[in-house]
């Protein structure tokens, strides 16, 4: 039964569609923040248990000299092998998940924002009471990729092109926040959703 005097909120969106500034400004609204790739990156510390798990799978090469992971070590193994890739996920999913609800959890008033690229495709947004998906044209993802990352044009074409596709994510979705135009447009849709969202139940305020 959910606590009335939560709501857990999951946010997700494809590359450049605005996802940290959405995540931002439910900051500033009051959300308890937990970023899943922050849970990875604790996850795969020296000693952890899961670096010893995929250090396993992939081999001591993806080990970093500190004894971290290396990151773009296992990435050369993964993104070239979609078997290998499959098994990452299987492997790491059920673990940042079991660690987020476990931080989630410890938090027992207002909205506890679970802010995750995979939220959707993990499984992991049907631990929330409402999943928000932060979406962009195609071409205003380019021109910002170009302009964030200073790229050219056609690797901001093929990163945008390599993005899971949208469709399974809106139909999973119980908020589409469209961010098209400008600061002002999303900030202003963000907090009419936020406003719908903690009507929806009488979550406590913050201090």
């Amino acid at each position: 039964m959910t606590d009335p005097r939560r709501i857990v909120l999951g946010v997700t969106g494809n590359i450049a569609t605005g996802k940290s500034t959405v995540v931002r400004i439910l900051k500033d609204l009051g959300a308890h923040h937990i970023d899943a790739d922050l849970v990875y990156h604790d996850l795969v510390a020296p000693g952890q248990p899961l670096l010893r798990t995929l250090a396993g799978r992939f081999g001591d090469g993806i080990v970093a000299p500190d004894g971290g992971l290396d990151r773009k070590a296992l990435g050369k193994v993964v993104f070239s092998d979609p078997r290998a890739l499959a098994d990452l996920d299987a492997l790491t999913h059920p673990a940042v998940i079991a660690e987020i609800d476990r931080r989630a959890d410890a938090i027992r008033e207002g909205v506890i924002l679970i802010d995750a690229v995979k939220l959707i495709e993990s499984g992991h947004a049907d631990h929330c009471d409402a999943v928000w998906l932060v979406t962009a044209p195609p071409e205003v993802q380019v021109t910002r990729l170009m302009e964030r990352n200073t790229l050219p044009k056609a690797e901001a074409l093929r990163r945008v092109a390599a993005q899971p596709p949208l469709e399974p994510k809106i139909a999973r979705a119980d908020r589409i926040i469209e961010n098209a135009g400008s600061l002002d447009d999303l900030r202003a849709q963000v907090e009419a959703a936020w406003r719908e969202l903690v009507g929806t139940q009488p979550v406590a305020d913050r201090p």
